[in-house]
């Protein structure tokens, strides 16, 4: 990584000077990331983003699997900043679909749950973070697979009590793992029969919502690094990219074999999460 960091600096000093100490910080702060988990990781935000635009499904994949190369310590805050650039673009889009009133239903709940993520995220080390992860991942990974490929009858809740519950759940797991905090706001948005436009949409709204609030507890925290913001700044482009090429193609694999290929590729990553 050395070798790529004198070839950007000689590229850069030709149009921009860099303050003192700048070098050494930079070294310093993409030291533990090498060239090829660069590679992998673009080719993995690349990827996600493009599926979840041309299908509205398959970025939830793509935490678990940065998490073999990136340490879930600097993923969470930066995958909650592209989950804020994404979200601002699909809620803007397709605000006109926004239901305002279920996400009232769910975010005082929520609230509570985004305190109680920071403060396990906090709490917890970079290790225990990842395997934690990748129990969650696994489990869902499993659920995910035996729902596609044996259906069953949809859950009979009251929203009532979903409600609560499902804000709660998502404000901590998201807070504390960067993802799958829209995995509960779809089980309340099922319960209650959502149509497809407005759950897509109020989805949206809902993670942009969330994302605003846990990167503000972040920052209040100081997760907000040096380290975070460089890889943000790699992955953003990459993000950029794969909404361009989503909103341009669509997938010509079928949604059951998609679904159980996002589903394997959930298992495996939580599984080398684990034995990471």
């Amino acid at each position: 990584m050395r070798n790529v960091g004198r070839l950007v600096q000689a590229v850069g000093t030709s149009v921009w000077t860099a303050p003192p100490g700048w070098d050494a910080a930079l070294e310093l702060a993409i030291d533990w990331l090498s060239p090829l988990a660069v590679v992998y990781s673009c080719v993995v935000v690349v990827l996600s983003y493009a599926l979840r635009g041309s299908t509205g499904f398959g970025a939830a994949a793509a935490m678990p699997l940065l998490g073999v190369a990136v340490p879930i310590k600097i993923l969470v805050p930066v995958w909650t900043l592209l989950g804020l650039a994404s979200s601002i673009t699909i809620a803007w889009r397709d605000r006109r679909f926004v239901s305002f009133e279920d996400m009232l239903r769910l975010l005082p709940s929520c609230l509570i749950g985004v305190a109680i993520g920071l403060y396990v995220f906090t709490a917890l080390d970079a290790r225990t973070l990842a395997r934690g992860l990748g129990v969650l991942v696994v489990i869902y990974g499993v659920h995910s697979l035996a729902l596609t490929l044996r259906p069953r009858p949809r859950w009979r809740l009251s929203p009532r009590f979903v409600a609560p519950a499902a804000g709660l759940l998502g404000g901590a797991v998201g807070t504390t793992f960067g993802t799958m905090a829209s995995l509960f706001f779809a089980i309340y948005f099922d319960v209650i029969r959502m149509a497809k436009d407005e759950f897509r949409a109020t989805m949206s709204a809902m993670v942009l919502a969330l994302s605003i609030v846990r990167g503000i507890g972040y920052f209040a925290v100081g997760e907000f690094n040096r380290d975070v913001l460089l890889v943000f700044a790699v992955a953003l482009p990459m993000m950029l990219i794969g909404i361009f090429l989503g909103d341009r193609f669509h997938t010509t694999m079928s949604e059951l074999t998609f679904r159980c290929v996002v589903s394997a590729a959930l298992i495996v990553s939580g599984i080398a999460l684990l034995v990471k």
